[in-house]
């Protein structure tokens, strides 16, 4: 009998029941998980039987990420981080906070007396806030799906003070509203979460405005509340439980077959407002709704539509099971020669006539991003709606290419097999980009998943860890996905303000740490340089490079006014690298520092500066920075991974065996060859690479190869002496073709170069009038050119060391303030244009065409 009575009181205790706590003293690990979860040692977390949620500290510098929000009062302390079902682990929020954001007074657990109740209140004098007190109050309660907000205004000054009421809400791309209830749907469909959040009253005022004024002593009271579901509709409806009351809907999706489906959406349309619910793992979903008649829209991609009428009443349940057709798709399983599935992407182009364009999903994931899919091991399936399309399936520029054209018929699946050959032997070489991002950057919100399946299916081996503005890990994503055979990482950054930003690695990440433990940048990038040089300790592998650089501003003139003061002297010696190729751009054969165009739409013509070329002239001043070309990636599809790498040795080809402790000397020695896809090497005489320094008299001979994959070619080598294309040493397959193959080896000769000074040499590879489509698609970046070149080889002519020639290439170093009319006049002085250039024109450098 007594245990009897003790099994109610056990069972109780086991259940989840409202709490709030502090994250420390071994409870940081129970902050909540998610995509976008960004909880802290010291931050807030409130827990009910239904949600989780974090409310930021009150700390120095306390930001969500990067980008919330900038500038000196970006910090968000006592705003809502983190909002999932509890025991989900499925944040999709970076922020939301109440009246703005700024610096607040403290943050606390607040005093509650309401039962199965908890709360956090976030407070800002009246004295640090311009007269007005303000303060949030963060409040969860058993059985209820969401986080109630009360915020109170004050103005406690004897004048009229005005305050911001309007809400920060980041980062979301599908919003909505409905009836008074924004909501918000996460970025990957597929990750199943909504939110939605409305104004339940106001009091102290008659109308609420993103700005109100108040009288002397006047206080106002807004009582919100925030929502969190399985899609926007489960959040929407939660709202409306909240503020009426509502029916219930369950529902149930399955094929023809009657096999239950976890993909596809249910769309609930009433008038002119339509919000989507998301089927779970077993098929079903289930929503309030208030009393009314609405249409159901149950779709799958490749599946025909099925729409039903549902009427709700309040307090009543309505089942609805949806049976959709079968499926149309095609089914992958792409191997290796060795039959093992690889990583790789597929590309799908309509064929019928009026064909709509493709929508597989957003272009922040991986698994259907526009019209590809990247896999991490060849095996999936992607349906598609019936009709004819053009398949193909690549791994990046050393394996071949597949393709074909296949026909679906409703509800069937067509089989696409087949076998990526390795065709571009880098043996000792391996192939890496150092600057790439996803959603912990803040600036983007790539999964971070989808980021790491980009990499490995355009073949790169080597990825540092680089988010914008925190120290971060990919290695267990990595190990997650099953990719450690494919790609190689360490943990780093990208150290970001509001000039030149910088990437550097390795460190160590401490995640319960604001920024992970990163430092902070400074204006001056000698500054930067040195902390990030001593961060953590100085180590002999620590890699720091110019990301993106305005070349004028860090060496030439330093405050841009146009006047050459010399840049900020001395920071070319504190870093090791800087980006001469960030993105899809192929202007290293560019004749001036700067190209002009007028871009569609605008009366004003535009200035920027070619990277490339001021790069060219700072070597013939003795800057001797390792050139890096990268990505830059910040979604999958349209700015993924790949379009430039850097390959460098390696005494491994194997990823998970690459070290870079090893690697770091050969970077910082330049032993680099930037590259698009074509696999260039350029060997000296006595056996010298990119970056090296040799001895010759007279002449010296470089060995040059080329190869390119099955869907690339170069028609054309040039090599630069003192950064200058000498007309003597221009290879094309028009002027030489006995010299260019069309195998996978386009190009293997032995060039003789004249010296009769020092000179450094690069040799260029490119494709002039060619394409990466077969890689790209649709992608901006399949406009690319096939390119590739070294780094310098500096040889000594004289014994007596290599000296620079001083050599600016016809153009005076440039400088800050450059407008249109005086590059124009200088391209004109310079033979390069002869009229204003209009919409579309080539950059500068490309106007002539080179035979």
């Amino acid at each position: 009998m007594k245990f009897a009575l003790l099994l109610p009181l056990l069972f109780a205790s086991a259940l989840p029941a409202a709490e709030v706590f502090e994250a420390a003293l071994g409870r940081e690990t129970e902050l909540p998980k998610g995509k976008e979860a960004d909880g802290i040692l010291g931050d807030f977390v409130l827990r009910s039987d239904k949600v989780e949620a974090v409310i930021s500290h009150n700390a120095a510098n306390r930001r969500a990420n990067m980008s919330t929000f900038y500038g000196e009062d970006g910090v968000t302390p006592g705003a809502l981080y983190d909002l999932t079902l509890r025991g989900a682990s499925n944040d999709q929020l970076v922020i939301y906070s109440p009246c703005g954001h700024g610096p607040v007074s403290y943050v606390k657990i607040a005093n509650v007396k309401e039962e199965g109740a908890a709360a956090v209140e976030s407070v800002t004098t009246a004295a640090k806030n311009g007269g007005v007190f303000k303060r949030h109050e963060y409040r969860v309660k058993d059985g209820v799906q969401g986080v109630f907000i009360t915020t109170v205004l004050r103005n406690e000054t004897d004048k009229p003070q005005k305050t911001f009421t309007k809400d920060d809400l980041m980062r979301f791309e599908s919003t909505g509203e409905v009836q008074g209830i924004r909501w918000a749907d996460a970025i990957n469909p597929a990750h199943k979460c909504g939110y939605a959040f409305a104004t339940l009253s106001v009091s102290g005022i008659d109308k609420l405005e993103d700005t109100i004024e108040l009288q002397p002593k006047q206080e106002v009271a807004i009582s919100r509340f925030f929502a969190v579901g399985t899609s926007p509709a489960q959040a929407v409806g939660e709202v409306w439980a909240v503020k009426g009351k509502t029916g219930i809907v369950e529902g149930l999706l399955t094929d023809e077959n009657d096999k239950r489906l976890a993909t596809g959406s249910i769309a609930i349309k009433q008038g002119q407002s339509s919000i989507l619910a998301y089927p779970d793992l077993e098929g079903r979903f289930n929503l309030r709704l208030p009393d009314g008649k609405y249409e159901f829209v149950a779709s799958d991609l490749g599946r025909n539509e099925v729409t039903a009428n549902v009427t709700v009443k309040a307090d009543g349940v309505v089942k609805h099971a949806f049976g959709l057709s079968a499926a149309s798709g095609i089914r992958f399983a792409i191997n290796d020669e060795a039959g093992k599935p690889i990583p790789c992407k597929a590309h799908f182009a309509p064929l019928d006539e009026n064909a709509p364009k493709l929508n597989l999903g957003p272009k922040h994931r991986a698994h259907g991003c526009v019209d590809q899919y990247h896999s991490e091991n060849g095996h999936f399936t992607q349906q598609l709606p019936p009709g004819k399309y053009r398949v193909v399936v690549v791994r990046g520029p050393e394996y071949s290419h597949l393709a074909k054209e296949i026909t679906l018929e409703a509800g069937k699946t067509a089989e696409f097999k087949g076998t990526l050959k390795r065709l571009v032997d880098t043996k000792g070489w391996i192939s890496a980009d150092f600057h790439n991002h996803s959603t912990p950057s803040g600036d983007n919100v790539c999964d971070t998943d989808g980021r790491l399946i980009n990499i490995a299916a355009e073949h790169l081996e080597f990825a540092p860890t680089t988010e914008h503005n925190r120290l971060y890990d990919w290695e267990p994503t990595i190990k997650a996905l099953g990719l450690q055979s494919y790609i190689k990482t360490v943990k780093g950054m990208e150290l970001t303000g509001s000039r030149q930003h910088f990437n550097a690695f390795p460190f160590e990440p401490d995640p319960l740490k604001q920024d992970g433990g990163a430092p902070v940048w400074n204006d001056d990038p000698r500054i930067t340089a040195l902390t990030l040089r001593r961060w953590q300790g100085e180590r002999a592998d620590r890699w720091i490079q110019f990301n993106h650089p305005d070349l004028a501003n860090m060496f030439m003139d330093r405050d841009s006014d146009g006047v050459a003061d010399g840049g900020f002297v001395g920071v070319g010696d504190m870093i090791d690298g800087s980006e001469s190729e960030n993105g899809p751009g192929t202007d290293i054969l560019a004749d001036a520092p700067f190209k002009v165009s007028r871009p569609a739409g605008s009366l004003a013509a535009k200035v920027s500066q070619v990277r490339e070329f001021i790069w060219r002239q700072l070597l013939n001043q003795g800057l001797r920075v390792t050139a890096v070309g990268v990505a830059d990636a910040h979604s999958v599809y349209g700015n993924g991974v790949g379009c430039w790498r850097c390959y460098l040795p390696s005494s491994t080809d194997e990823p998970a065996k690459i070290d870079w402790a090893e690697l770091s000397p050969h970077a910082k020695a330049g032993h680099i060859v930037l590259s698009t896809g074509p696999f260039l090497e350029v060997t000296t005489q006595n056996g010298k690479i990119a970056g090296d320094d040799d001895r010759a008299t007279g002449v010296i001979d470089l060995k040059v190869r080329v190869q390119c994959t099955d869907w690339m070619d170069i028609d054309r080598v040039q090599v630069l002496v003192n950064s200058r294309p000498d007309p003597k040493l221009n290879f094309t397959r028009a002027t030489h073709p006995q010299m260019f193959k069309d195998g996978v080896v386009k190009f293997d000769q032995t060039i003789h170069v004249p010296l009769q000074h020092d000179a450094h040499l690069i040799v260029v590879a490119i494709d002039e009038d060619g394409d990466e489509k077969t890689c790209y698609g649709t992608s901006d970046y399949a406009k690319m050119r096939p390119c590739a070149y070294n780094n310098p080889i500096y040889i000594d002519a004289d014994g007596h060391g290599f000296t620079p020639n001083g050599d600016t290439l016809g153009f005076d170093l440039p400088v800050g303030g450059m407008n249109a009319d005086k590059a124009k006049a200088q391209l004109v002085k310079a033979g390069l244009i002869k009229e204003e250039p209009k919409t579309g024109t080539a950059p500068a450098g490309e106007t002539k065409k080179k035979n």
